[in-house]
């Protein structure tokens, strides 16, 4: 089966700890680089506090998770220099986990105990250590990336693409069963004609666990299922290449990081093997592409995405063009636009408490973000909501954003995402 969106970001990312054996990761923008002076009414009063936590120094090197939190600072940049939420500003601290669960407890508690931040905005932790204390203090937690299960545990957290869980802070999803569906697949059976799917994976627990993941959901969709594993220290995609040929496979899924994809890519490349499409996530969604597919201009033209948000390079949308236009001449990425969404999601949540009996309170933001109409940031993500079911649905009606790259022209939208839907059944997997 196909994880869900949270899934396919936690396994894929665990991917990116092996990259930093193998390849440096592109460097991380300065917090500075997002300091806008605000014109900001002194009237509106003190500032509003909020937190940032992100592995910026984890591991996996600068620039993976840095994303949600550039583009975060960016929305609230911009918000600022517009005079704020009514006049007040919006202060976000920063943290830097370091990518370790002690490092987590530590900015948990140097923001919520320290700090006093009023929510937790863009949340992107390796290890969401402090994920407890962040639910037992009742600090909203709003938009993080799920790299852990922890958005479908604790209460309070509210992760970038929702959640069906009851989240009672016991075991994930329901009684440790998490659920997926198959609509990556099917998309990819009914407009490009797929049927043999290749699914190409290190020899390491996390790869091929994600692998067998996938190939399960292809196989529900009535692929014919060619797994491919390499070894880790020395892939030899060559002999993989060959295997795609003589297989005929029509597309590949993988479960490796960035650089595994490119010298894949590569090895196709060499060896003449063309498919309808090579297949990526929502980690790899970025303007880099033209350096990272730099040597394998075949393999970069098939090159599909899939994820849960508006393209970032789809110009004709008014709320794209105003996150390009906060984020300048800077590289652009998908997590980017997720953490923008994620900053926008806040501040629309506590602008509807300004006229509210109570205030700008905790409790109604909470109760903004829990409401029956899903919340969309303008259009820029697919509707999001939080339903709490007391038992996983079988089937579900999912929509899909799939983009294509183009070279000249970025990646381009295929088909309108909110649009691009099926019902498609839900399968269980333990994280």
């Amino acid at each position: 089966m196909r994880p869900s969106r949270a899934a396919e970001t936690a396994l894929a990312l665990l991917l990116a700890v092996l990259a930093a054996l193998t390849a440096a990761c592109g460097s991380r923008l300065p917090e500075r680089a997002f300091e806008t002076r605000p014109t900001v009414n002194p009237s509106g009063g003190e500032p509003l506090r909020v937190g940032i936590i992100t592995s910026a120094t984890s591991p996996v090197g600068g620039g993976t998770f840095t994303g949600p939190r550039d583009g975060a600072l960016a929305y609230f940049a911009a918000l600022n220099a517009r005079g704020g939420l009514d006049g007040r500003r919006i202060e976000a601290v920063t943290c830097d986990d370091g990518g370790s669960g002690i490092g987590n407890n530590a900015c948990v508690h140097r923001l919520v105990d320290e700090r006093k931040v009023f929510a937790l905005v863009a949340t992107t932790a390796l290890d969401y250590a402090g994920a407890p204390r962040v639910s037992r203090a009742g600090v909203p937690d709003i938009g993080g990336q799920p790299l852990t299960p922890a958005y479908e545990t604790y209460p309070h957290l509210y992760g970038i693409y929702g959640s069906s869980a009851p989240r009672t802070g016991q075991a994930p999803g329901w009684n440790g069963v998490l659920y997926g569906g198959t609509e990556v697949y099917r998309w990819f059976r009914t407009h490009l004609g797929a049927r043999t799917a290749a699914v190409v994976s290190y020899n390491q627990a996390a790869s091929a666990a994600y692998a067998r993941l996938i190939s399960q959901g292809l196989r529900a969709e009535g692929y014919r299922v060619v797994d491919e594993q390499v070894d880790f220290v020395l892939p030899n995609f060559r002999a993989v290449a060959a295997d795609l040929r003589a297989q005929k496979a029509d597309v590949v899924f993988d479960a490796m990081d960035t650089h595994g994809n490119a010298r894949l890519c590569e090895a196709m490349e060499a060896s003449g093997v063309r498919v309808a499409a090579k297949v990526t996530n929502v980690q790899n969604w970025s303007s880099s592409v033209p350096r990272d597919y730099a040597k394998s201009p075949g393999c970069r033209a098939a090159l599909y995405v899939t994820g849960s948000s508006r393209n970032h390079d789809d110009t004709s949308f008014p709320a794209v063009r105003e996150f390009r236009a906060a984020m300048g001449d800077r590289p652009l990425s998908q997590w980017q636009l997720e953490g923008w969404a994620a900053a926008m999601w806040f501040t629309d949540a506590a602008r509807s408490c300004l006229a509210a009996p109570g205030g700008l309170t905790r409790a109604c933001v909470e109760e903004y973000v829990n409401r029956a109409e899903p919340y969309t940031a303008r259009g820029l993500l697919l509707p999001v909501r939080f339903e709490q079911l007391a038992e996983p649905p079988k089937t579900r009606d999912t929509c899909l954003s799939v983009a294509r790259w183009r070279d000249g022209h970025g990646w381009v939208a295929q088909g309108d995402m909110n649009s691009t839907c099926a019902s498609v059944p839900q399968l269980g997997y333990r994280p």
